[in-house]
């Protein structure tokens, strides 16, 4: 979006640098022109903003067709700090073909900080024990080329916000994992997007979302009660809670799109790899 000029060019940078790899770079410019395209990288200009998912899915549809990659990078405005993130991310996926995709862990430039919303399950409390999971901090992820078109790629009419989960679900749905490796290390600094009104609609209306196209039935009240619990345990300023209840009743009120809910196998794969998907 042309909103960060003084992150984005040593990220793209840090990403052109990256060796032992077949690279092909595309920029997508969500209702802009892109900036600072250095030669070589292909750059799309989308006439309107339609959101971080979307603008992902163009994206890959640009780098699809003949001599398409194995998998794809997706990435915001992370740096890599060494020169063989990628191809230890693809290492790590030769390592664990049942992954459909690989997270690196996030970790913030000048403390070396993990924030627990990166960190992609319930028991965050150690970001640095590598294993299987479930859900993806979708800023920075590696995905195989195959399982995402499979799944059908991002939702793009999420906008911004849980469209990492809805696509996780799906992946898990068809049979394969996600592998969490910790020892791969992107930088990005770790601000807080809860200070945003937007944030906290969006939370809420994908979280609803979600529900209705993911979950079996006797599920979705289990799943919505619980994040009504919780948000309101967690949250402490009664107008960023009217803000979250906003986007919940927005969400209740429709626009999720297919209906397409995981099987039971899948909810009782999901429990067995330490994350019930009521949570």
């Amino acid at each position: 979006m042309n909103d960060r000029p003084a992150e984005f060019p040593p990220a793209m940078a840090s990403l052109l640098a990256q060796q032992d790899i077949d690279l092909r770079v595309v920029i997508v410019g969500n209702g802009c022109e892109p900036d600072h395209v250095p030669d070589g990288v292909q750059a799309l200009a989308l006439h309107d903003n339609l959101g971080i998912p979307e603008g992902r899915n163009i994206g890959a549809d640009a780098l699809a067709g003949p001599g398409a990659g194995e998998f794809i990078f997706f990435d915001n405005d992370a740096r890599l700090p060494d020169e063989r993130v990628l191809a230890s991310l693809v290492d790590q996926a030769g390592r664990h073909p049942e992954a459909a995709y690989v997270q690196p862990r996030i970790a913030d430039p000048d403390t070396g900080i993990t924030v627990r919303r990166w960190v992609p399950r319930l028991r965050a409390g150690d970001p640095t024990r590598p294993g299987t999971v479930t859900v993806m901090a979708e800023g920075v992820v590696l995905i195989r080329r195959a399982a995402n078109e499979q799944a059908g790629g991002w939702p793009g009419h999420f906008f911004l916000y849980h469209e990492g989960l809805d696509l996780s679900w799906r992946l898990w749905d068809n049979g394969q994992t996600g592998w969490y490796a910790p020892d791969i290390v992107i930088h990005h600094p770790a601000t807080d997007p809860a200070r945003h009104a937007l944030y906290l609609r969006l939370v809420a209306h994908n979280r609803v979302w979600i529900a209705y196209r993911r979950l079996p039935a006797p599920l979705v009240p289990a799943y919505l009660s619980l994040w009504v619990l919780i948000t309101t345990a967690r949250t402490r300023y009664r107008k960023a809670l009217t803000t979250w209840f906003a986007g919940f009743r927005e969400g209740l009120r429709g626009g999720h799109g297919e209906r397409r809910p995981m099987s039971w196998n899948t909810v009782l794969r999901l429990t067995r790899a330490d994350r019930p998907p009521i949570v």
